[in-house]
């Protein structure tokens, strides 16, 4: 059974930067997972944020983050990563890793029902 365990949440000033990690167990060995962070806000359904694929590279990210937030993950070490930087009191929100089994090394997902594997869901508060 997959599990992910996300780290790095909290408290933060507006401008300021915060990295949230997300630690896999469970992988099928040579199955190839897609992977992303969503995020639910008070009142607000649960939003798409950033995604990867398998092979990592370039990642895909919701208007909102871009040029701001960052996804990367290291496959060896079953962990991927959310570089938050230039942080907005908007930001505040749980914020969710979600992985699912894919076919390809390069998909990506961006709708939450795409996903069928999610952590906990650390809470990021960014004040003003």
């Amino acid at each position: 059974q997959v599990q992910l365990v996300e780290s790095g949440g909290g408290l933060v000033q507006a401008g300021g930067s915060l990295r949230l990690s997300c630690a896999a167990s469970g992988l099928t060995v040579s199955s190839f997972y897609a992977m992303g962070w969503l995020r639910r806000a008070p009142g607000k359904e649960r939003e798409f944020v950033a995604a990867i694929s398998w092979s990592g590279g370039r990642g895909y990210y919701a208007d909102s983050v871009k040029g701001r937030f960052t996804i990367s993950r290291d496959n060896a070490k079953k962990t991927m990563y959310l570089q938050m930087n230039s942080l907005k009191p908007e930001d505040t929100a749980v914020y969710y890793c979600a992985a699912t089994q894919t076919y390809s090394s390069g998909a990506y997902y961006t709708k939450p029902y795409e996903y069928r594997y999610w952590g906990q869901g650390p809470q990021l508060t960014v004040s003003s």
